[in-house]
């Protein structure tokens, strides 16, 4: 399993579960994305480089999810895979790939990420994240 959305009163919640802490983040961004576009198929028309650091993997996960929305309502462009993520010294480099959003017919409810609830941890082998999107 990639990631699971959990109950929350008002809000978007999920974790996510990876083999790796790129493997974990790139299931975070999956499940931001189905939180944004549903099930919609995206193309991979476009590519973006994301360059970013934190002072721990929250703060890095963090940014990278709120790029991902930056892109969305600053750019237009919605993401359908990434590629190339890594993670070293708590700075992240990673491919995505996408369209403009303004060939799907979605609504974005997601408003922001909140570090509330926010965690990324490693369980025996497995990466878990968990987030809360504000929608």
């Amino acid at each position: 399993m990639k990631y699971e959305f959990l109950t929350h009163t008002a809000d978007i919640k999920f974790k996510a579960y990876g083999k790796s802490i790129e493997e974990v983040f790139e299931n975070s961004a999956l499940a931001l994305k189905e939180s944004i576009c549903g099930k919609v198929k995206i193309k991979a028309n476009k590519k973006k480089e994301i360059k970013i650091s934190g002072k721990d993997f929250e703060s890095l996960l963090y940014k990278f999810l709120e790029e991902i929305i930056y892109l969305l309502e600053a750019e237009n462009f919605v993401f359908s895979k990434i590629e190339n993520l890594k993670i070293k010294d708590k700075k992240l480099n990673a491919e995505i790939f996408g369209d403009d959003s303004k060939n799907y017919n979605f609504t974005n409810s997601v408003k922001a990420v909140t570090y509330n609830e926010m965690s990324v941890e490693q369980e025996n082998k497995e990466w878990v994240s968990q987030v809360v999107l504000d929608v």
